[in-house]
């Protein structure tokens, strides 16, 4: 009887400690990438550094434009209806170059996230991190990366 109880106890114990084994996690698999050297890459950023640059530079002719034509006036009262006015558009220029330069901004971060997610999970990784917040570890994947953001 008291044999019985000890075969019992054993395989349970045995049982239990089988399910913690097979129930235990698998290993993650770690990788890390260089976030600046991907965005400086992509050509998505590249196109909408591009486009900033020539909205800015629309800007300054537009400033430029505005000084002259209100130098150009003798009123006063005119002198200053008038760069009311062009201060107010320029306020709306600014502000919806800011709100394009937002949307296509966050559409490039998406978007690259996206491709690294893709990239990663093909490779078998379970987590990327940034480079920059790494110390020690984790497989560096910047350069098979770059290769699919271009």
């Amino acid at each position: 009887m008291k044999l019985n109880k000890i075969v019992t106890l054993s395989l349970a114990s045995v049982m239990m400690l089988s399910t913690a084994v097979f129930a235990a996690p698998q290993a993650q698999k770690i990788a890390v990438v260089d976030i600046q050297k991907v965005v400086s890459a992509s050509s998505q950023v590249k196109a909408l550094k591009a486009s900033q640059d020539a909205k800015n530079k629309e800007l300054t002719a537009f400033i430029k434009k505005a000084q002259a034509d209100v130098n150009k006036q003798t009123d006063d009262a005119k002198k200053k209806s008038l760069a009311a006015q062009y201060e107010k558009q320029l306020a709306q220029k600014r502000e919806a170059n800011a709100k394009e330069y937002a949307t296509k901004l966050k559409a490039a971060d998406e978007n690259i996230t996206s491709q690294i997610g893709k990239k990663a999970t093909e490779m078998g990784y379970t987590m990327v991190l940034p480079k920059s917040a790494v110390i020690f570890g984790g497989d560096d994947i910047t350069a098979t990366v770059l290769q699919v953001i271009k």
